[in-house]
């Protein structure tokens, strides 16, 4: 008999008045690869060999695993030991209740939903008590939830699927941040807030006839920019307060076409930078080209996914690195060369842009002492 695929059987799932889904089984083919599963254990192992914290838990039937669905003002426990519910507030004396109810079930692993940021205060109590804690995304649970059949959507559902989430998909542990990164990435995304804010309100004021309106659209501009003045001057203060940080700030900074804003967003949003490989990184910042083939059918290669901030702030610095660094400047001419289209050029250069930075990190090296550099000089 033909090997094949191993099909993965998963039991069937119980909510608070009994079964309401059916065992499910589906295969995974490996010419068929789930691509975030994929990174996931591509990234673990690449953090495995560098002897970093990010830790990939693989988990067995016997093992107590718990799912926490998150809302604004409300926690939906579910443990794989039992079939009940706990709801808890989502506030201090909630959270400081399920932190001790955690730390006397001591479980294996603990799957919590991003939440647009409601599930912060909670998965910050929990990485505090040394809690095995994984972030899901969303999108991510959900695409599971379908493939196990599961179609209606509630709290205590979902909280469900994370077991199955944590069973199957086997997430990486977060990992506890200092108190001045977190501070960063706080920055970072409220300067970058503000200045859609600010672009929104530009675009408004070109199309706009009333005097009365356009002097209110310039007040509005005017605030904007001082706090997008008063926002940067804290980035600087902050970065100069943390030894750590601002040396790899000036060391990205020495490369051309790095400015501030790419710097700063790498430091806040990409902490995987140095640690994993080029395809890794390049996927984790949406920048790896993806095949898209069928049988005979070959489809165009195209970028998808990955975290958007970063990859808005590697557009303008590989657009000026066309321009200004020698490296990529040569690479992009390579590429035009060859016939290929411009936005397919810009995309290579922000991947090639990225691939260096991460060698830069990796093996704690200025621009000028990379190997491609001393090649040109």
């Amino acid at each position: 008999m033909a090997a094949g695929p191993r099909p993965i059987s998963c039991p069937g799932l119980r909510g608070r008045h009994g079964a309401w889904s059916k065992p499910v089984v589906f295969c995974r083919s490996p010419e068929q690869p789930t691509e975030p599963l994929i990174l996931i254990l591509a990234i673990t192992l690449a953090f495995a060999r560098k002897g970093r914290c990010m830790t990939h838990i693989t988990t067995t039937q016997d093992e107590i695993l718990v799912g926490i669905d998150v809302a604004k003002d409300t926690l939906e426990l579910a443990r794989s030991d039992s079939q009940d519910i706990l709801t808890l507030a989502n506030s201090a004396p909630g959270i400081k209740r399920l932190v001790g109810l955690l730390r006397d079930l001591r479980p294996t692993l603990i799957v919590i939903e991003a939440t647009g940021g409601y599930e912060q205060p909670a998965l910050e109590a929990m990485l505090d008590a040394d809690l095995p804690v994984a972030l899901a995304q969303p999108a991510h649970v959900r695409h599971l939830a379908k493939a196990l059949g599961i179609l209606a959507k509630t709290d205590a559902i979902d909280a469900r699927v994370l077991i199955q989430y944590a069973r199957h998909a086997g997430p990486r542990l977060a990992e506890k941040r200092s108190k001045n990164r977190v501070e960063l990435e706080a920055l970072v995304t409220c300067r970058r807030q503000l200045i859609m804010v600010r672009t929104e309100q530009s675009n408004r004021l070109g199309v706009t006839r009333s005097a009365s309106a356009r002097h209110a659209i310039e007040k509005v501009l005017k605030a904007v920019q001082d706090q997008i003045d008063a926002l940067e001057q804290q980035i600087r203060l902050l970065l100069e307060s943390d030894d750590e940080m601002n040396g790899w700030n000036r060391r990205l900074r020495t490369v051309p076409g790095v400015g501030p804003v790419l710097s700063t967003t790498l430091l806040a949003e990409m902490i995987e930078l140095g640690a994993v490989g080029r395809t890794q990184i390049s996927a984790l910042a949406g920048v790896a080209p993806f095949n898209r083939d069928s049988g005979r059918f070959r489809g165009k290669r195209s970028i998808r996914g990955g975290r958007a901030s970063v990859r808005s702030a590697l557009y303008m610095a590989a657009v000026a690195a066309i321009r200004c660094n020698p490296v990529i400047r040569a690479f992009a001419q390579r590429l035009k060369a060859a016939g290929k289209p411009t936005k397919v050029v810009i995309v290579a250069a922000m991947r090639k842009l990225l691939t260096l930075l991460n060698a830069m990190v990796r093996d704690r090296l200025d621009w000028s002492q990379l190997n491609v550099v001393q090649k040109l000089a």
